[in-house]
């Protein structure tokens, strides 16, 4: 069994990864789509500033860096799930158990934010980007936790 320390190491790497890779994806596909690369990254901070936060554009201290964060914290809360769910030790340095539980849990991150979450802890980027660029987006994560995934298990 896999002591709570380790996972929570494990955790913050994966989820660290994983949220960088899925934050590049929103400021790509926000660049892309509404044509304001901050947008989607911004929307994440209605969970602090309501829904006025939905419709900023422009990058700002107080909406793209408080949308970042929660949007890092976010990541690391389904690390620490993903971690603590598929005891895989051994399985760790293997990539295609390490993608397999990775969509697995960004599946299911995904449904819990949109299907199970009440409106003021969405994610918020839904309101800018298109479904296609949702789904990149956890595609995305998806990616950044098996690299993790592969990068904390080489440290083990």
């Amino acid at each position: 069994m896999t002591s709570w320390r380790a996972t929570l190491r494990e955790a913050l790497i994966t989820g660290s990864v994983a949220s960088i890779a899925s934050a590049l994806t929103l400021l790509i596909a926000g660049r892309v789509e509404p044509q304001r690369p901050a947008a989607p990254v911004n929307a994440i901070s209605h969970w602090l500033w309501g829904d006025g936060a939905l419709h900023k554009d422009k990058p700002t201290v107080r909406h793209t860096l408080t949308g970042y964060l929660i949007h890092h914290a976010a990541s690391i809360f389904w690390a620490l799930l993903h971690a603590q769910a598929w005891n895989r030790r051994h399985k760790a340095v293997r990539p295609l158990p390490a993608m397999a539980t990775a969509a697995a849990t960004a599946g299911v991150a995904c449904f819990v934010d949109f299907q199970l979450t009440p409106h003021r802890l969405t994610p918020g980027y839904e309101y800018r980007l298109s479904r296609p660029a949702l789904a990149g987006v956890y595609a995305s994560f998806a990616l950044g936790l098996a690299v993790g995934t592969l990068l904390a298990g080489r440290r083990r």
